[in-house]
């Protein structure tokens, strides 16, 4: 299938690893044009290098209020315009109710729930007719996760910002769509693992409840990824796609 990628301009933050770094690679792969973001210039410079022909860096938090209208600016600097920002940031510091302190919740929310807004928004004001906004979310959308207690609460309501987002746009022709990642292989999903004191173990028992008897790779998340943000799924909107191998209880 052509996903019709080509020539496309993407921003990707939080691109140089884990989840948003496999959808920058798989959007590349089908030719679109891809900004990449991080925190760190030398990780930026390093992606950047490793990603190839068509992708460009800018060092930015997600946190910062003027991040949004920076990145839009330099999409269309570097490559003439925008067509779609995929919004994913590290996860939130893991902890029960009990554990997590102000300071944390505070930085969780910046980052994760307020940078994104601010983005979006940013993006809904550039956007052309056709363009989409995708949020890399978390299975905590639906069903708590224990030990992220940050990330159940900043989750959900987020993804409900984006379905009124949805809701805002969809008469401009511009798309609202949210991931919503579970056990899929990389750094922070192993490093949650073995808080456990035995990431074996742990590993075994979550794939223990996957139908698919296993972790998602990186990869498999960013194709689901690029095909959400490509104009070969223009009549999605709204919609929260749980990548998890079917780990969801419900529907």
């Amino acid at each position: 299938m052509d996903l019709g990628l080509k020539d496309r301009v993407y921003v990707v933050t939080g691109a140089t690893r884990g989840l948003g770094r496999a959808s920058a690679e798989a959007l590349l792969a089908e030719g679109a044009k891809v900004l990449v973001t991080g925190r760190e210039e030398a990780s930026v410079a390093a992606a950047v290098d490793e990603l190839g022909p068509g992708a460009a860096g800018v060092v930015a938090d997600n946190a910062d209020p003027a991040t949004p209208e920076r990145l839009i600016a330099e999409a269309r600097a570097r490559f003439g315009g925008v067509d779609g920002v995929l919004i994913s940031v590290g996860g939130p510091a893991p902890g029960f109710a009990a554990d997590n302190t102000d300071e944390q919740w505070a930085a969780a929310f910046d980052t994760v729930f307020l940078g994104a807004v601010r983005l979006a928004r940013a993006a809904a004001d550039a956007l052309p007719e056709g363009g989409v906004i995708g949020f890399v979310l978390s299975a905590s959308v639906h069903e708590p996760i224990p030990g992220l207690t940050i990330s159940n609460g900043l989750r959900p309501g987020l993804a409900g910002f984006a379905k009124s987002l949805a809701n805002d746009l969809g008469p401009r022709g511009i798309r609202v769509v949210g991931l919503l990642p579970s056990r899929i292989d990389t750094d922070r999903v192993r490093s949650l693992d073995a808080l456990s004191g035995d990431a074996d173990a742990a590993r075994a028992a979550n794939e223990a409840g996957i139908p698919l008897r296993r972790y998602g790779t990186p990869e498999e998340f960013g194709r689901a990824a690029a095909f959400l943000l490509s104009p070969a799924a223009s009549y999605l909107t709204g919609v929260m796609l749980p990548v998890d191998g079917g780990a969801r209880s419900g529907f």
